[in-house]
């Protein structure tokens, strides 16, 4: 799906919708995309001359892969039929291995474990050429919104 797609099913708009593509590859599983142009509002001051993404925006691009997973559930579980709003709960063995650069294309994977309503529990990793640059567990509760 594309990012018009991406955005009847998640929450986020411009400029925090940082996924370009993603699709749904197993049921738990998640698999998204996000290239790096050099302009974002992130990357301002991000390091003057050496621009690197932030490690908090790597986390958000991760989480927003994963949420493509959680569209049933944001529809489905509310009882007044309003769309639920999936919030970071926790984030846990976060680790930076690589940087990730302008005119890079980050590869996101990511799966959803298990879940304990309201709470969803995830891990992912970023890439980029086959690179790892990032890795995480973390977790969402789903609220209204």
């Amino acid at each position: 799906m594309n990012k018009e797609d991406i955005k009847k099913i998640i929450p986020h708009r411009e400029p925090m919708l940082l996924v370009d593509e993603a699709s749904v590859v197993e049921e738990n599983q998640a698999v998204g995309f996000y290239k790096v142009k050099g302009d974002e509002w992130f990357l301002q001051g991000h390091f003057p001359g050496n621009p690197v993404v932030p490690g908090v925006i790597l986390c958000e691009i991760m989480a927003q892969t994963c949420c493509v997973l959680l569209h049933e559930e944001r529809t489905n579980k509310s009882e007044e039929g309003e769309l639920l709003t999936p919030y970071y709960t926790g984030l846990n063995n976060v680790k930076f291995r690589n940087p990730v650069k302008p005119g890079d294309t980050l590869k996101l994977e990511c799966s959803i474990d298990r879940v304990k309503e309201p709470f969803y529990f995830a891990k992912g990793k970023g890439s980029v050429d086959g690179k790892l640059c990032v890795s995480a567990e973390f977790s969402f509760a789903l609220v209204k919104g």
